[in-house]
């Protein structure tokens, strides 16, 4: 059975203190309230990462992501950091191919399969995101760029490496817009990104990865959006800053 996962995602938010008091209160949430099998990733700027990473201990609900890294293992990079680098300090997840570091940074699909590779070759779990503009899917083209950003990020790996990775779907015209995609929307792309995999792998194969909506998830839509057949929780943005919402939208499972 895959997995279902509530990933909170804090982009470049809140100083160490605030997201200390932020982790302290979703980790206690989950571990009070909640009573599903859901998984939880925490994401917070690197800065953040050592403190958060001691708060969440030894729990075996909530995990570690980061929000990037380099596809490059060390060196003359200034700036960048390595997976190396993240699992010193107890990262399990990284967000590779953010709409935001697409669009605003430019990293292309090539990239993306550099990052997801040397995400995995250092045992870490890529999300990787695929999405399009909103002129995009008016034009009718979003399942040719989604399968273009799919098969070009994604489809060098092994069998066994395909299967540790995460993919999340955003649409960009969703994401902090306060527009959300229809359940049908999303169980549409989602079923579609499913129906590559197993072409390119197989039926069971595609059947084992976890494939996240992304995209203005909020506690009124969150039950709606999960109850979907392929989708298998979110990539939450800004309601993950504020930890009852993101602890409502964790027990929607």
């Amino acid at each position: 059975m895959r997995k279902n996962i509530a990933a909170g995602n804090w982009k470049m938010n809140l100083d160490l203190a605030s997201g200390k008091k932020l982790a302290s209160e979703v980790i206690n949430m989950v571990n009070d309230e909640v009573q599903n099998d859901a998984e939880v990733i925490l994401i917070p700027p690197f800065t953040h990462l050592t403190v958060v990473k001691q708060l969440i201990g030894s729990s075996t609900s909530v995990h570690l992501g980061a929000q990037n890294c380099s596809d490059q293992k060390g060196g003359a990079f200034t700036g960048e950091i390595s997976t190396e680098m993240l699992q010193s300090v107890g990262v399990e997840y990284v967000v590779v191919g953010h709409s935001e570091r697409r669009e605003i940074f430019g990293e292309d699909n090539a990239l993306l399969a550099a990052k997801t590779k040397a995400v995995l070759a250092q045992g870490l779990k890529p999300i990787y995101c695929c999405g399009e503009k909103l002129e995009t899917r008016e034009a009718n083209q979003h399942f040719d760029l989604n399968k273009a950003q799919i098969e070009e990020g994604l489809f060098d790996l092994s069998k066994a490496d395909i299967q540790k990775v995460v993919i999340a779907y955003e649409p960009v015209w969703a994401i902090g817009t306060g527009v959300t995609a229809s359940s049908d929307q999303a169980q549409e792309m989602h079923q579609f990104i499913r129906g590559l995999i197993a072409e390119k792998y197989d039926q069971e194969t595609a059947d084992g990865i976890s494939i996240l909506y992304g995209g203005s998830v909020k506690p009124d839509n969150a039950k709606e959006l999960f109850s979907q057949p392929d989708v298998d929780g979110g990539l939450v943005g800004g309601a993950s800053l504020k930890s009852r919402d993101f602890t409502d939208i964790i027990k929607s499972f």
